[in-house]
């Protein structure tokens, strides 16, 4: 009787739950959209993007914990939580097309001999 309820369960929590922001891959993005861009103009670009991805892999890694501690206590001691569990789908698409820009900048900046070294910026402290 309990098995099946608890499959259910089980499956709507994974689908549920929101993804770290290391987990989210880039969606690609043609370097050829850059191409009519100067050097300085990748730079700032790349800069601007580096900080947006930062800042939304900070609220992205912020859900998956707190879907992680929800899904936790579910389990455990109360099943109501489930109903607190985010998930991540919009933020995540933001951030795998931000992610997809970056390595298109980056690519745009190789192929114009920019000399630009690209790192992505890191999460800022919750």
């Amino acid at each position: 009787m309990f098995k099946p309820i608890l499959g259910l369960v089980m499956a709507s929590l994974l689908t549920g739950c929101a993804t770290s922001s290391n987990e989210v891959a880039p969606q690609y993005i043609s370097p050829t959209m850059y191409q009519n861009f100067s050097c300085r103009q990748i730079a700032e670009e790349a800069q601007r993007v580096s900080a947006r991805t930062a800042q939304l892999s900070g609220v992205q890694d912020a859900k998956a914990q707190g879907d992680a501690v929800a899904t936790g206590v579910a389990l455990v001691l109360f099943w109501p939580a489930l109903f607190f569990i985010q998930g991540d789908k919009q933020n995540a698409a933001e951030l795998s097309r931000l992610k997809g820009e970056f390595q298109a900048l980056e690519q745009a900046s190789i192929q114009k001999n920019c000399g630009i070294e690209f790192r992505a910026a890191t999460t800022p402290a919750s």
